[in-house]
């Protein structure tokens, strides 16, 4: 059952629900991923990291909520459940228990890496679809990228 109708043919609805899913997801681990590293950060760089790390976990869920509405207006239901994110995220997983500094901005590198580049695709693919979807995913890539920069730059 649908009720929410697109105007988008249904091989471009396809596409690009498939996109904004996939962004969902990766929007959605990535913010539990920094949370988790942000709770269990430990080193002289602590604080500092510490904030940062808030700063991505805020990025991500004010795209993820973008994005599954988006999903929802083109008549796509977005499924931000934890198996549905557990099962399809690029991102890989964090090690329990404390995690060093060094440890935590190499974690986040990782992440941001993984999901950028997914995210360059969704761009790429959603260009003739939905300008409307490209338009908020390059957007939001150009966030996560500001945050890949800086904690590439923690690294250096």
């Amino acid at each position: 059952m649908s009720v929410v109708k697109s105007s988008l043919p249904e091989a471009d609805l396809k596409l690009v629900g498939e996109a904004l899913q996939g962004a969902l997801v990766d929007l959605l681990d990535l913010s539990l991923v920094a949370k988790q590293v942000h709770w269990n950060i430990v080193g002289p760089r602590f604080r500092s990291v510490h904030l940062q790390l808030d700063e991505v976990v805020t990025t991500a869920r004010q795209h993820s909520d973008t994005v599954a509405e988006r999903a929802a207006a083109i008549g796509v239901t977005p499924d931000g459940r934890a198996a549905t994110v557990a099962a399809q995220s690029a991102i890989g997983t964090v090690p329990s228990g404390w995690i060093k500094d060094t440890d935590a901005v190499r974690t986040l590198v990782d992440a941001l890496s993984a999901v950028v580049v997914r995210m360059r695709e969704r761009i790429r693919a959603t260009d003739q679809p939905d300008p409307i979807t490209q338009d908020i995913l390059i957007g939001l890539t150009a966030d996560l990228e500001k945050h890949a920069w800086m904690f590439q730059a923690e690294s250096g």
